[in-house]
């Protein structure tokens, strides 16, 4: 899997896992906050074909290669959020914190077969630029990163994007997930849908040591929104273990 690296190698492990139908430049405004860090930033779809197993498998591997011994935070935002609660289910001991940001882990499969051929028919829609700045807005993402969105979304092949789909709505709690040593803070958008939130309730509940936070205002991608914010919480959290404002997820 391709990734880069930034910050200080000397000072905690930091990884931040994309979500799907963007790429490892979301998290551009957290690298340069976080600079003092050393961080890795995995490229998802490099990749092929897409596994979420097997893509948790390939980033313990690699922070057991990059960490050497030091504190491990591990930042997922939907589908990375998805492979995070993963990574933590196969070894539970070597995160010391995550931050699950919107993981789906209701499954879907009866939407997950409606829409296949549903993004078969559409699929073409992904060059138009008019349907891309409307999926752009949804996602927060901002005008000067939009022909980089663009451009990733042109060239994803039709098969590439049911696999990914597919991963994402079959996607449920793993049997040991239970059993993971380190902090979490689960957090997620009070304008996000209803499956979403009922997804957070149920990580909170499956985990005895996490935390879950409502963040008051937000959608699907509380750190291309509000990247201050984001960033503050993320920070306050590991040194102090405050949580964001917001509402508790019980």
């Amino acid at each position: 899997m391709q990734y880069k690296e930034y910050g200080d190698a000397n000072n905690p492990f930091m990884m931040f896992i994309h979500g799907g139908g963007v790429g490892g430049w979301m998290w551009d405004q957290q690298v340069h906050h976080f600079s003092h860090y050393h961080c890795v930033i995995p490229e998802l779809m490099s990749h092929n074909p897409f596994s979420i197993e097997q893509s948790a498998k390939e980033l313990l591997l690699l922070i057991e290669k990059k960490a050497n011994g030091k504190p491990v935070i591990v930042i997922g935002f939907s589908l990375g959020a998805q492979i995070a609660i993963q990574m933590l289910s196969l070894q539970p001991s070597l995160i010391d914190f995550t931050i699950i940001n919107s993981a789906l882990v209701i499954p879907s499969p009866t939407v997950e077969r409606m829409l296949q051929p549903f993004i078969r028919l559409s699929f073409p829609l992904i060059k138009n630029k008019t349907f891309a700045k409307l999926q752009a807005k949804a996602l927060y993402i901002q005008e000067d990163y939009f022909e980089r969105y663009y451009q990733e979304s042109a060239t994803m092949k039709v098969d590439t994007l049911l696999q990914i789909l597919r991963e994402n709505m079959l996607f449920s709690i793993p049997p040991d997930f239970h059993k993971a040593q380190g902090k979490i803070l689960i957090t997620v958008g009070d304008k996000e849908k209803n499956n979403m939130k009922k997804s957070a309730k149920a990580l909170v509940r499956s985990h005895p040591n996490s935390e879950g936070v409502l963040l008051k205002n937000i959608g699907h991608g509380v750190s291309l929104a509000q990247p201050a914010f984001f960033n503050r919480f993320v920070e306050n959290w590991i040194k102090d273990g405050q949580l964001p404002e917001g509402t508790a997820i019980r």
